[in-house]
């Protein structure tokens, strides 16, 4: 089941390859999207699926900015 992007958080990967945020979903970059639910995240996480999108290695950062915004 698909969800509204605005129910998503998206996650960009920057030209010079910088992984954040994007809270407003207009960074410029390639984007992966995640909802906005902590058994979505633990998934995500255990499963590195975000990374396999970035082809690259997230920092233990990135994920802890995101599960602060769950906490939210």
């Amino acid at each position: 089941m698909q969800k509204p992007k605005k129910e998503l958080i998206r996650i960009v990967k920057s030209a010079q390859g910088e992984i954040k945020l994007d809270k407003t979903g207009k960074l410029p970059g390639r984007g992966a999207y995640i909802c906005h639910n902590v058994d979505c995240f633990n998934k995500a996480k255990k499963s590195k699926k975000i990374e396999k999108v970035f082809e690259t290695q997230l920092t233990e950062d990135i994920y802890n900015e995101l599960e602060e915004m769950f906490k939210e």
